[in-house]
């Protein structure tokens, strides 16, 4: 026979006190500080120099120098902050929130200006031509 009396005080015991859990999309909880969320790319900054990509392990950072385009496939993304740390200009950073839950693949993609050539590269090229 099944013997109730055992778990009368811990039925009792939760009914009284404060919920240990949080009723999710209605209660955030703030990110830790130094929590790791969306990679973001302050294409401003950026050189288009192609570092992230080559460093990143996940494989998941592609960069067009000649049109400026910089890619950044979330969905491979492991957020282990390679591409930020190595970055000569600082320009990546990673956000503490997360992206909204999608069921569709989206990629994170930034146009900017790609760099001029040097006056010195420039008229080099110039004169080969």
């Amino acid at each position: 026979m099944f013997n109730i009396a055992p778990m009368t005080g811990n039925v009792i015991k939760n009914l009284l006190t404060k919920k240990s859990t949080r009723q999710y999309p209605f209660v955030v909880r703030e990110p830790f500080e130094i929590s790791r969320g969306e990679l973001y790319n302050d294409i401003d900054n950026c050189i288009f120099c192609s570092t992230c990509a080559r460093k990143c392990p996940a494989q998941c950072i592609t960069v067009d120098k000649k049109t400026g385009i910089w890619t950044c496939d979330p969905f491979a993304c492991v957020f282990c902050g390679t591409c930020v740390d190595t970055c000569p200009t600082n320009c990546l950073h990673h956000k503490r929130t997360w992206r909204a839950v999608t069921g569709e693949r989206e990629m994170i993609t930034m146009q900017g200006t790609p760099p001029q050539p040097k006056k010195k590269a420039a008229a080099k090229e110039k004169t080969e031509e």
